[in-house]
């Protein structure tokens, strides 16, 4: 199982077409994470801003039409993340069936991430 970082309305934007976020066409694929304490150092290092809802969704990659690649981050983990840590990048759309289900991310006052609840 591995995790990704969304706006709860990203996803549920278009429910009906595989789940494309913006780093997809910028990057070439859809960040990851390999677990739920890297996905949290992740959102205090790249999310804290972001308004709204964020959920992770929980991916099981033997799903995936996409294929996955382990990949150090370029160029460093974020803070909270060990040196030599690898991230699951998925070269294509997230298909929603491979989406097994969702955590809505829980922010304290100062938006930084500490832990997650189950979303109904």
């Amino acid at each position: 199982m591995i995790m990704h970082v969304a706006p709860l309305d990203d996803w549920l934007a278009v429910p009906e077409r595989p789940f494309a976020p913006a780093s997809l066409s910028s990057e070439g694929f859809v960040h990851c994470s390999p677990d739920e304490a890297t996905t949290l150092a992740v959102v205090n290092a790249f999310y804290r801003g972001v308004p709204g809802p964020l959920m992770a969704l929980l991916i099981d990659e033997t799903k995936l039409l996409a294929p996955v690649r382990l990949e150090p981050a370029d160029p460093v983990p974020p803070p909270g993340v060990a040196a030599g840590t690898l991230f699951p990048h998925v070269y294509g759309p997230i298909d929603r069936s491979a989406v097994e289900g969702m955590l809505e991310i829980q922010r304290d006052e100062t938006g930084r991430a500490v832990g997650f609840a189950p979303w109904a």
